[in-house]
């Protein structure tokens, strides 16, 4: 073995290493003592389209036990909080007494006057829930307004699956891989950026650079030790694929076993307040992740464009023979996109964590919207992700205004099927002549 392969051999054993010991870390992130539950009540009303809260004092909220026994009951103070010192890690309910609200106080939705807290979310040792009184964000908007609010969430979702989607691409043009665990690679930096962020207390400031080059190795391991031993065996395209296939069970269940089934938060920038930009409402953390997502995306685009090693990539992408025939290493570039595809779905997964939370599945759920943006794109085309992933997310999000939230989906992969059948070489692709 030579000294690269022993130095990638070592890198990656750092991070599966970091990923086993994952589960053990995540479960034991406080002791026993000095485990509270706090309840915050909150008043919510739309000004303009912005929603606005204040804390509501006086209201008198109850912890009860799995099995019913009172773990303590109180009003909650100026500022709207009441804790409870709660003695174990357990399955908790916390009730809000609407009869207690204020005059002229009311829920927004009664249902959710009762909260359950699961064992497993005590991944610190305060576990938070809030109550919302007032109005609902949606209650006051109109139709146009609602379709211009999604229109900029499914820019910034149509970002996040175009960085994403990226890798896939260019993966897919240099060894002409369909690569189903590329998700899995998502939801590896989601997981590596909680390991960071929230079990050992690294601001994700930090975290985040260490993510991303951890993905890059994390891609870069799976070439050199799988898909690229197979490639040097004659393994057909096929047969890659249905290995991908089977690395993203195997690693969506080591996932699930370490981290649990659950969704949770990471530490840094969970609470944040609404702003209004013209017609819509965005966070800052929203906002600022989708910059640096179309940041991302031109520098690799231009990366692509200008640079040598861009140029390199195209050619191989383009003709690997022709490419080779005319001194392009191109194992070397191979290895190059497969670190950079894992860097970029790294940084994906910090960014879909930052917005939905983390959890063992947070990438397959992405993976066919995807391929959906590299389909539309044109496969290959590292500037066809970017443009199917923006098309793809706008879409998504415009569906959920007449379809139910549970199979917003549905329509964009009703459009893979459509290009596939109409345009197979999508947007930005050209066709070719087979045979």
């Amino acid at each position: 073995m030579d000294g690269r392969s022993w130095r990638i051999m070592r890198a990656f054993a750092v991070v599966v290493g970091s990923l086993l010991m994952f589960g053990t870390s995540a479960k034991s992130v406080s002791a026993e003592d000095g485990l509270t539950i706090i309840a915050s009540v909150q008043n919510q009303t739309v000004v303009n389209g912005v929603s606005q809260k204040q804390p509501v004092a006086g209201v008198s909220i109850t912890v009860t036990s799995a099995s019913g026994a009172v773990v303590g009951t109180g009003v909650t103070d100026a500022t709207g909080l009441i804790s409870f010192p709660v003695a174990t890690r357990d399955d908790y309910v916390v009730t809000l007494d609407v009869a207690s609200l204020p005059n002229g106080f009311a829920m927004i939705d009664e249902v959710k006057a009762v909260a359950n807290i699961k064992k497993d979310d005590f991944t610190t040792s305060v576990k938070r829930t809030t109550f919302f009184t007032g109005s609902s964000n949606t209650s006051s908007q109109t139709l146009t307004d609602r379709m211009i609010q999604r229109a900029a969430d499914g820019l910034r979702l149509g970002l996040v699956i175009a960085m994403c989607a990226v890798g896939l691409s260019l993966i897919f043009g240099t060894t002409g891989l369909t690569n189903f665990a590329h998700g899995e690679m998502v939801t590896f930096g989601g997981l590596m950026a909680f390991l960071l962020n929230v079990t050992m207390g690294i601001p994700l400031l930090i975290a985040a650079p260490i993510v991303v080059a951890m993905g890059g190795l994390f891609g870069l391991a799976l070439n050199v030790f799988i898909f690229g031993k197979l490639r040097k065996r004659g393994v057909g395209l096929i047969s890659q694929l249905v290995v991908s296939v089977g690395l993203s069970i195997v690693l969506r269940n080591m996932y699930l076993y370490q981290f649990g089934g659950r969704t949770r938060p990471l530490n840094d920038y969970s609470a944040q307040t609404v702003m209004r930009l013209g017609p819509t409402s965005i966070t800052p953390r929203d906002l600022t992740t989708a910059i640096l997502s179309l940041l991302v995306l031109i520098a690799v685009a231009l990366f692509i464009q200008k640079s040598r090693t861009g140029k390199a990539i195209r050619a191989v992408s383009d003709n690997p023979a022709l490419a080779s025939s005319t001194g392009i290493d191109t194992q070397r570039i191979i290895r190059i996109v497969w670190f950079t595809g894992g860097a970029l779905a790294a940084l994906g997964g910090i960014f879909r964590g930052l917005d939905e939370q983390v959890g063992f599945e947070m990438g397959s759920r992405l993976v066919f919207l995807m391929f959906a943006a590299i389909t539309l794109g044109g496969l290959g085309s590292a500037f066809g992700a970017l443009v199917g992933g923006i098309m793809v997310g706008i879409f998504v999000e415009m569906a959920s205004l007449v379809v139910p939230a549970e199979l917003k989906n549905v329509p964009a992969l009703l459009i893979l099927i459509i290009v596939l059948v109409v345009r197979p070489q999508g947007i930005l692709g050209r066709k070719q002549r087979v045979g």
